[in-house]
């Protein structure tokens, strides 16, 4: 199981790739998996982030709250007006642009945490900082999401809060209480998480892409280059704050990369839940889920060899 998983954390950009590109391209090899069960299998991404995690994990929080801090305001500063004045420039429409901004307005994603540990990067700071902003989430995602959209739609902030207690908070805590209950027992399966993790991140996105295929292959081309750019200024932006804060060449990755990567699958969650009546709202998600999976993992690739 351990090469298994191993064969799948060092292939997942291009299994995530395949998996979009046959749900695209053939939507009928992938119809069978329902929309409906993208919030159960986002739960199991959660909760086995949680069984992987203890509460020593946030004690970053206190030996060294300021990059943590940073790195948290970074994520909900950065990233939301990123996403809303790219769909402005681009001239979206209403459709597009909550999905967009909910993409950014989102914290960072689990996948921030494995691309970090494979760019040599400051991995305990990257689980501090996106366990904060996922427990910030329900109020910070809501609010900024209204605050950039209010004029132009209808943000259901409540339904976005109470979906992301029940899609995020909950698993991850539960995954902690079992984790540290019988930490004996979740070490024995350890090893299968990252290929769990990975088939349901597959099944997210293969559900999303071909549901909506048709509406990808036509707004897809303008919504990859917003997308692409978004999350290599993300990743930009947050190498040069690391640099005006002075912070060591892994802390400097570990930013970065927590706030180029977001969690695109609870915005596609949140997309389908809170704005029903806009189904092209899904698709900014979608395509970032599989973009920053292949982005992250050449990022890693990059950091690790040459700096």
């Amino acid at each position: 199981m351990k090469k298994v998983s191993s064969f799948i954390g060092k292939y997942m950009a291009w299994i995530v790739l395949l998996i979009a590109a046959l749900a695209l391209f053939l939507p009928k090899t992938c119809l069978w998996i329902e929309t409906d069960w993208i919030n159960y299998l986002l739960m199991v991404v959660m909760f086995g982030m949680g069984l992987t995690m203890k509460l020593s994990d946030f004690a970053v929080v206190f030996s060294n709250p300021r990059d943590v801090i940073v790195g948290c305001v970074a994520q909900f500063a950065v990233m939301p007006v990123l996403a809303y004045l790219l769909g402005k420039a681009f001239g979206l429409s209403d459709e597009l642009l909550v999905g967009v901004v909910l993409v950014g307005t989102c914290p960072g994603g689990t996948s921030s945490n494995v691309i970090t540990y494979l760019s040599k990067g400051d991995t305990a700071l990257s689980v501090g900082m996106t366990s904060i902003n996922t427990l910030l989430a329900p109020l910070l995602t809501p609010a900024l999401t209204y605050l950039y959209l209010k004029t132009s739609v209808s943000v259901d902030v409540k339904s976005m809060f109470i979906s992301i207690i029940e899609v995020v908070l909950i698993p991850i805590a539960l995954g902690l209480l079992i984790n540290k209950l019988f930490g004996k027992y979740t070490e024995k399966i350890m090893d299968a998480m990252p290929t769990v993790s990975v088939t349901a991140i597959c099944l997210i996105v293969a559900a999303v892409v071909s549901h909506n295929s048709e509406k990808i292959l036509n707004a897809g081309l303008v919504i990859l280059v917003i997308v692409i750019i978004h999350n290599l200024l993300g990743y930009l932006c947050g190498y040069l704050i690391g640099m005006l804060f002075r912070m060591d060449m892994s802390r400097k990755k570990a930013i970065s990369i927590e706030i180029g990567m977001q969690n695109s699958g609870l915005a596609t969650s949140l997309a389908s839940s809170a704005f029903p009546d806009m189904a092209m709202a899904t698709v900014p998600g979608a395509i970032f889920s599989v973009w920053h999976n292949i982005s992250g993992a050449v990022l890693a690739g990059i950091y690790r060899r040459n700096i």
